[in-house]
């Protein structure tokens, strides 16, 4: 039973990760190539077309930018929400977090209508705040950090408190050094998500100065008029989802460890 489980494991892993494997192949052949199965040529003009076809360079810069504020903000704002909920009491609590735990079920591409609407009376369609600023308050993160946060012995708080910490100081190096496994997991999450976003973006940027790195794949994308190249197309993709496989690669240990020290009690 256990040969049959491993077995239908390794079977599952290939399939899944063949489409893969076939992008990056297809990335190093010759245009003339790319849809020949057995071809086994190799040649990087692919990946240098691709390059000097769009700014993936400026893509580049702003999907960091987005991804590296975004995580920060999520953070800051999850942290202090999730003490509240966690040790603070005040009226209607639990009423709002369930309000909370109902924002996790809602699709993010409902909110896309009202959240354009809110961004053009703000006057932010087309900018790198406006894309931001839907994800700057995380309810997964929250409840995440809250369930961490009320494992914790309130005795270590009332500790920080008698040598003098204050309140911030007291979620600063008595919270966070103790929910650095959840932190760990919640910003793989956060990073990965940001990354790879798609159609938010594409609803509310316009120019090359604000596009992250999906939405200036799929304009490259759609560039050939007279039909897909799928050379540098592949080659393009690889520039969108390298560097996240080379995170993944080399952080898969801690991303697994983070996930199973992460307990929702």
């Amino acid at each position: 039973m256990n040969r049959l489980l491993n077995i239908s494991t390794y079977v599952l892993a290939i399939l899944w990760a063949f489409p893969l494997f076939w992008l990056v192949i297809t990335a190093f052949k010759p245009g003339d190539q790319a849809l020949e199965l057995f071809s086994f040529s190799f040649s990087l003009n692919n990946f240098i077309s691709a390059w000097n076809s769009a700014p993936f360079l400026q893509y580049y810069l702003n999907t960091f930018i987005i991804v590296t504020v975004v995580l920060v903000v999520q953070l800051m704002t999850a942290t202090l929400a999730a003490y509240a909920f966690a040790r603070l009491s005040f009226k209607g609590k639990n009423a709002i977090f369930i309000l909370f735990l109902v924002q996790i079920m809602i699709p993010v591409d409902l909110l896309i209508f009202p959240n354009y609407g809110i961004l053009s009376d703000l006057h932010l369609v087309d900018s790198k705040l406006g894309m931001m600023l839907p994800y700057f308050a995380s309810a997964f993160g929250i409840f995440l950090l809250r369930q961490i946060f009320k494992s914790i012995p309130y005795e270590l708080e009332e500790a920080a408190r008698m040598d003098g910490c204050n309140l911030l100081q007291i979620i600063w190096h008595v919270y966070v050094p103790l929910a650095k496994p959840t932190y760990i997991a919640f910003g793989l999450i956060s990073v990965s998500h940001q990354w790879s976003n798609f159609l938010w973006p594409l609803v509310v940027t316009n120019s090359v100065e604000n596009r992250p790195l999906t939405v200036g794949l799929s304009i490259f994308a759609k560039s050939f008029e007279t039909g897909a190249q799928w050379g540098e197309v592949s080659a393009a993709t690889l520039f969108v989802i390298f560097p996240l496989l080379l995170a993944f690669f080399i952080f898969q240990k801690q991303f697994v460890e983070s996930f199973m020290h992460t307990g929702i009690k």
